[in-house]
């Protein structure tokens, strides 16, 4: 007799759809959006809703959706129905414009797009590919959605693509991550755990939704334990604090200088009055965390990591104050810093008696992570992106840092962010650091701009308080007194902006101010040589420093 086979054992694999049936008879509030809420049990209604919608839409190839909208509900009830109905949201980046926007919208392969009336004027007199004529706006008569619908009796299966994310596009054209819904499911289920949010949590979520922060830090992790989800249709900086207040917030989410334009808000008596327990999010400045900290009562748990999930690198008790932190021991992955030119792990950071890094142009190398992609999906319809992102079996992750003798790492900047200046090559992050001190400093830019004879020049934006005017006499000063500013970082052109140039979700964009270097309209101050006194940069400086460059036969424009 044939010994029986023992029967395989079946896997439950947790995706969206798995974790929305599991909300379908929760009447805990889930969403809140101005004056009105839907409980879980009512967002699964919407959602089911929302899928037979779609699906009733579906065209054969790719079922994938583009949502032009800011953060309402319906796009997350968009989520919701997708998730179920097996189609693929694609965020569209609305800061985007013309032909870039409408290239965006066809290497996606969007087969519908659903968006309002006041954002399709952006879409008019381009061509979508296969969306052109499939325009639905919300707030029109012939968008309709089924006044009611029961779940669907199967759901997608976990490999099934649920969102593609845009990357920030701040160092390059943006690239749509690919993000299964069992990876979307994953990362809220560990996020929830990681930042400890649990049901009676109320999620603040002001990030566009269209980037992974607010899906991946906020919605999912919500949605995931039953919280509520609080949305705003834009970030606004004056209108943070009310909203917690109003709403009860008692976790919000942040990205690139969110905190610092909260920060430059009028401070009150009041600023504690609130039932914020934890901020979570990356990029905000280790100054801007302590002082929000200290004005607010309320710790920001600051993260590194991405829209692609293969490197994250989070804080510990024990993390010193300008460091990210460690990686994240998953048992499997093996994150470092390279030399990408050697591919050799780069020496420990030193630093000198001021806690200056002395030996930078060694130390700094590129955050790869040697096992791989790990759960990185690969970049939608661009085979090139991804095997540059997974280079020799590696994953590189394009920002530079360095480690110190603990093992803590620092970042240092874009992978575009590096500078030459007489034959020494440093990172621009460092010197931000630095130039963030600026009592008056909303936010500072580091960046590259051609020297006339050779490598490069450090230049400086500094967006500053309302009400506050650049001393150049008191910038020099201030530059004198810290002791960990390298010899040869300091700025020879500040350029003093208005309002910073941002990505859509908030990260800085330094690719305007690397274009524009002193030419522009904003007021720019400069030393003629170094140590000189800074002045005004004027046309016949700028004339004198064009014929500088003509004379030694160099572009004024930096090849990056």
């Amino acid at each position: 007799m044939t010994p029986a086979q023992p029967t395989p054992e079946v896997v439950e694999r947790t995706t969206l759809a798995s974790l929305l049936r599991d909300r379908a008879a929760d009447d805990h509030v889930g969403y809140v959006f101005e004056d009105e809420s839907w409980t879980w049990r009512e967002v699964v209604g919407e959602s089911a809703r929302r899928a037979e919608m779609l699906s009733d839409l579906r065209l054969p190839g790719p079922f994938h959706v583009g949502v032009l909208l800011d953060n309402v509900p319906e796009y997350l009830f968009l989520a919701g129905g997708a998730a179920f109905a097996g189609a693929t949201i694609v965020g569209i980046n609305p800061t985007r414009r013309g032909q870039e926007l409408a290239q965006d919208i066809r290497h996606t392969h969007c087969q519908l797009i659903i968006t309002d009336s006041a954002s399709a004027a952006i879409l008019t007199d381009l061509d979508l590919g296969a969306a052109n004529g499939r325009v639905q706006l919300i707030d029109q008569g012939d968008y309709t959605v089924p006044e009611r619908a029961a779940l669907p009796d199967n759901d997608p299966p976990p490999e099934t693509l649920a969102f593609l994310l845009f990357t920030s596009g701040s160092t390059s054209a943006p690239k749509a991550v690919i993000c299964t819904t069992e990876r979307m499911a994953m990362t809220g289920q560990r996020a929830a755990q990681g930042y400890g949010v649990t049901g009676d949590d109320v999620s603040y979520c002001a990030m566009p939704l269209f980037h992974g922060n607010a899906l991946m830090a906020c919605w999912a992790p919500s949605l995931a334990v039953g919280a509520t989800v609080v949305l705003r249709r834009k970030f606004s900086a004056s209108g943070f604090l009310p909203d917690v207040r109003r709403y009860s917030c008692t976790y919000f989410t942040y990205v690139g200088r969110t905190v610092a334009y909260v920060l430059a808000q009028p401070a009150t008596e009041h600023d504690r009055d609130h039932s914020l327990r934890l901020g979570f999010g990356t990029e905000a400045s280790a100054q801007d965390r302590q002082r929000f900290g200290d004005r607010f009562g309320c710790p920001l748990v600051e993260g590194y990591g991405s829209s692609e999930s293969v490197v994250v690198i989070m804080r510990t008790p024990e993390t010193p104050p300008g460091a990210l932190g460690l990686p994240r021991d998953d048992g499997v992955a093996d994150v470092t810093v390279v030399d990408s030119q050697t591919m050799l792990p780069c020496p420990a950071g030193v630093f000198d008696e001021n806690g200056a890094l002395i030996n930078g142009d060694v130390a700094i190398g590129e955050i790869v992570n040697r096992t791989g992609g790990g759960v990185f999906e690969g970049y939608y319809n661009n085979d090139e992106a991804t095997s540059d992102r997974l280079r020799n079996g590696w994953y590189w992750s394009g920002d530079l840092a360095f480690v110190d003798a603990a093992g803590f790492y620092y970042f240092a900047g874009r992978s575009t962010d590096w500078l030459r200046v007489d034959s020494e090559n440093f990172a621009a992050a460092p010197i931000e650091n630095i130039l963030q001190r600026l009592p008056y400093a909303v936010m500072v830019a580091v960046y590259a701009v051609a020297d006339p004879r050779t490598g490069d020049q450090v230049m400086a934006a500094v967006e500053m308080e309302p009400e506050s005017d650049f001393d150049p006499a008191a910038f020099a000063t201030f530059l004198g007194l810290q002791l960990d500013l390298g010899t040869k970082w300091a700025p020879r052109f500040v350029r003093v902006v208005h309002d910073m140039p941002l990505t859509a979700n908030n990260k800085l964009n330094k690719q305007p101010l690397r274009v524009a270097a002193w030419n522009t309209t904003d007021p720019v101050w400069w030393q003629p040589e170094r140590g000189d006194p800074y002045r005004r940069f004027t046309l016949d400086d700028a004339r004198e420093l064009e014929a500088e460059f003509d004379h030694h036969g160099r572009t004024q424009l930096l090849p990056r």
